[in-house]
C-alpha cells in the first residue's frame, strides 16, 4: 500500500515539474518528491506490511 502512495506522490511532483505549474512553497515538486521517497523509504523498511509475529505458533 505504501509503495502506491509513493508512486502517486511521486506522479504528482511529475507533473508539477514537467507542466512548470507554479504552487506555493510548501507543495513544490522537491517537496512532494521527498515526501515519495520518505514514504518508499518506510515501505522497504517493512513498515505497514501486516506481517507481524504476535506469538508463537504450535
Amino acid at each position: 500500500m505504501l509503495a502506491i502512495v509513493a508512486a502517486v506522490l511521486l506522479f504528482i511532483a511529475f507533473l508539477i515539474n514537467a507542466a512548470d505549474i507554479s504552487t506555493n512553497d510548501a507543495f513544490t515538486s522537491t517537496n512532494v518528491m521527498l515526501l515519495g521517497l520518505t514514504v518508499l523509504a518506510l515501505h522497504l523498511a517493512g513498515v505497514g506490511t501486516g506481517w507481524a509475529a504476535r506469538g508463537r505458533r504450535r
